[in-house]
């Protein structure tokens, strides 16, 4: 078995269509796969319908953008394996899009008043299936230099960091109703990266309100990262997943199921959960 459970299609901020990343998955000789599109979980029956077709064991995924209120930082956090209505995951990230949908369009106009020729309809257009714009979509008509390049780095800053004129974050959830909607949804939650974005000294808090997973795998990650996460995992009793966090041409420079997943979380029914362990090395 050879798992990337950390994929992201063009339902959000991904390059790639379901059935193109299915298509690279056999290529790579992934068995298990899953998509967790950021705060949407509308993908799911494509890629269900082609998974089956073409013989990739998936199972549904997402990738809810929180904060740690407490230490006044960024968290992710994935959903697996819940109820594919879900209807808590997206009664708690429906407005959290619309709160990224309004603030793209007032980016694509701060950056329009620079010179730069924006059509936001057009964005839209081209993000589709997606129905939110994502800071990818935009910065796909601003350059055509690919997003390893030294020059799309540079443009991305200086329009949207610093005191660029189109540098203006959103609202997270909190992270601890992002754990709880992906339970109440019968799923289980896993910390994304807390490498990346210092998540540590929060897992104890949240496995008291049911966390079942931290990331082991991901490009961002170093030795030390991999010596903590399984640390916090033994001692909390937590499944350890990863992968490749592939946005196709949208994000760095990695191939689908080039890191792999350590466990693949499971659920039988609503009351037994357990992992399957592919490699503890």
């Amino acid at each position: 078995m050879k798992a990337d459970l950390h994929v992201h299609s063009h339902y959000s901020d991904g390059s790639d269509s379901v059935e193109e990343l299915m298509k690279q998955a056999v290529k790579a000789n992934v068995t298990h796969m899953s998509i967790v599109d950021h705060d949407t979980v509308t993908g799911w029956p494509e890629v269900k319908k082609m998974g089956d077709l073409y013989g990739v064991d998936v199972f549904p995924g997402v990738e809810i953008s929180a904060y740690d209120m407490k230490r006044d930082r960024k968290v992710h956090v994935l959903g697996y394996h819940y109820r594919t209505d879900a209807p808590h995951i997206t009664a708690l990230c429906t407005p959290l899009l619309q709160r990224r949908q309004e603030n793209s369009l007032w980016q694509i106009e701060q950056i329009r008043s620079l010179g730069y020729q924006l059509d936001p309809d057009r964005i839209l257009e081209t993000a589709k299936p997606s129905q939110t714009i994502y800071k990818q979509h935009i910065m796909h008509y601003v350059t055509n230099e690919p997003y390893t390049s030294d020059n799309y780095r540079q443009e991305y800053r200086s329009l949207f960091k610093g005191k660029a004129v189109a540098n203006r974050d959103i609202a997270y959830v909190d992270v601890f109703d992002a754990v709880k909607a992906i339970l109440l949804d019968g799923g289980i939650a896993v910390v994304a990266h807390p490498g990346q974005l210092n998540s540590y000294e929060l897992i104890p808090e949240l496995v008291e309100v049911g966390l079942g997973g931290i990331e082991l795998a991901h490009p961002d990650h170093t030795e030390a990262d991999h010596q903590r996460v399984k640390e916090l995992a033994d001692q909390y009793k937590l499944i350890m997943t990863g992968g490749t966090d592939f946005h196709g041409k949208f994000g760095m420079k990695i191939g689908l199921g080039d890191l792999t997943s350590p466990e693949i979380p499971f659920v039988h029914d609503e009351r037994v959960r357990g992992k399957v362990i592919i490699d503890k090395s």
